[in-house]
């Protein structure tokens, strides 16, 4: 995910351009259900995985499918369970062009979290083609964003439960002629043999379209994430300040900034211990229109909201999924696109259970901690998604 950093000013500027789940993915409601059993099979996910049969395409529309150039092993950094790894691949685009879906195709599951898809141009590729060619192996890593400068745009992404969502036919990401992509893929290495031979060549399969269409960007809404440990729980990462050295070793610098950039955007920079936390974005843009919404959390999540003008006679709830399941992280389409105006207040919530981390198999093993924002499935994030257009002017 983006470093805080950059959400401070994305968000704060309005509603610019940006990286997505998204987690964009399809339309539905979240199944339910209480016990841990139903919250999905998290960190480990089964296999074989087929993808669902692609909708039919409309007037104008063709599909394009590639995949990374060869197979990656992937192994986690400092001691973690977790790798973001780029890889620059080339839709072959000869004219201008819009992205209208997608389908990501995570050739192996057992280890693949998530994945983001930023498009870049010439420059930025050239910038890509370097980072990639001075990292042993395919790719390179890349933990928070592409890691290629500020001209990476998210125009797709996938978490599990993720399937292609159409929109508005009259809508789509541009795709200049010559622009590629660069795919970030979350390896989880949680529930694997980190000594055993496993390997990803994971692609995604694009729809697009020629004709001129009215463009697509993707906000993030973020919020903190402080959980506790709870009342039976007890060991030295049960304090704060050593979690986040814990979180930091792991993954850089940008983990402990991102955890305090979102204290100081969202609750004026105290931590608040609580399984549940949130954060007010005031608009300062007018002239959006949300077409969907998604919502991103790790295994103990329980709920997460999405809130417009809350509190107000103008209130209206855009995203509820009150029961979370790890395994279904699908975008969620309005049934009409949902217009924002500058002063408009977004306000995303988000619920995590501590207890469940003696519940799930994949992380009973594992040692108590007091949760903050983290890039790892062990740690939490509290994200929402909106994917919709902006004025032009």
């Amino acid at each position: 995910m983006h470093t805080t950093t950059q959400w401070r000013r994305r968000v704060g500027e309005g509603f610019t351009t940006l990286l997505a789940i998204v987690l964009a993915a399809s339309c539905a409601t979240t199944p339910t259900g209480e016990e841990v059993g139903d919250r999905g099979t998290a960190a480990a996910h089964p296999a074989p995985h087929s993808p669902p049969p692609a909708p039919p395409l409309r007037a104008g529309e063709r599909f394009a499918q590639i995949h990374m150039p060869e197979s990656y092993t992937p192994a986690a950094p400092a001691g973690g369970t977790d790798e973001y790894r780029c890889f620059l691949i080339d839709p072959k685009l000869t004219s201008d062009a819009f992205l209208t879906g997608s389908q990501f195709l995570p050739q192996n599951l057992d280890i693949v979290h998530h994945a983001i898809f930023f498009r870049i141009d010439d420059t930025a590729v050239t910038a890509a083609r370097k980072r990639d060619t001075a990292t042993p192996g395919p790719g390179w890593t890349c933990f928070g964003d592409a890691d290629v400068g500020d001209k990476a745009t998210w125009v797709a992404s996938w978490a599990p439960g993720g399937q292609e969502t159409l929109l508005s036919p009259e809508v789509g990401y541009p795709m200049p002629a010559g622009s590629q992509l660069i795919m970030q893929v979350h390896y989880n290495l949680l529930t694997v043999d980190q000594k055993g031979k496993f390997s990803d060549q994971s692609g995604i399969r694009l729809r697009l379209t020629e004709t001129a269409l009215t463009p697509l960007h993707t906000t993030l809404l973020p919020a903190p994430v402080e959980l506790p440990c709870t009342a039976a729980e007890s060991g030295p990462l049960c304090d704060r300040d050593a979690a986040v050295t814990d979180v930091t070793r792991r993954f850089g610098d940008g983990s402990a900034e991102a955890a305090a950039g979102l204290l100081k955007l969202c609750s004026g920079g105290k931590p608040s211990p609580s399984n549940e936390q949130h954060c007010d974005h005031v608009v300062k843009q007018s002239g959006m229109r949300v077409y969907g919404l998604g919502g991103h959390m790790h295994l103990l999540g329980r709920s997460i909201k999405v809130e417009l003008n809350p509190g107000t006679p103008t209130a209206r709830t855009l995203l509820d999924v009150p029961t979370y399941n790890f395994d279904d992280q699908r975008l969620r389409v309005q049934d009409s696109p949902v217009a924002i105006k500058a002063g408009d207040t977004l306000r995303v919530t988000c619920t995590h259970d501590a207890e469940l981390r003696r519940q799930l198999p994949q992380l009973r093993s594992l040692p108590a901690r007091y949760v903050i924002w983290g890039q790892g499935t062990a740690d939490e994030m509290c994200l929402a998604i909106l994917v919709g257009t902006k004025s032009s002017a």
